[in-house]
């Protein structure tokens, strides 16, 4: 596996099951993520399981990654990540962490830009 490959939320793409799939094709994975992903409104198949990683680009990424309103913006302001974001936090990251629920990700966003203040 690669070394560790941080997308623009600061969630870590080479954790991702998205990632892992397709990296390894690993069809037991992508039929346990999907299920796992899938709700009473948004559903998710196996076959798209599969992600390059928020960064990728004319990569494969997971569908919500195609229409993340978070990717979009800190792609279009070419910046690495939320953190050097002069509206961190903003309303649509706090949305991301609300659905994810990854504290440790705030954690190290804050984190990243507290040394960015410091440098």
């Amino acid at each position: 596996m690669p070394k560790k490959m941080r997308a623009y939320c600061g969630l870590v793409c080479t954790n991702c099951p998205a990632y892992v799939a397709l990296r390894t094709n690993d069809d037991a994975l992508r039929a346990r993520t999907a299920q796992r992903w899938s709700g009473p409104n948004y559903s998710v198949t196996p076959e798209e399981v599969n992600c390059d990683g928020c960064k990728s680009e004319g990569g494969k990424l997971f569908k919500h990654c195609t229409v993340c309103a978070v990717r979009q913006c800190c792609s279009g302001k070419r910046l690495e990540n939320c953190a050097f974001c002069n509206k961190y936090p903003c309303a649509d990251l706090e949305q991301l962490f609300k659905m994810v629920g990854d504290a440790e990700t705030r954690i190290v966003l804050n984190d990243i830009r507290r040394s960015q203040q410091m440098a």
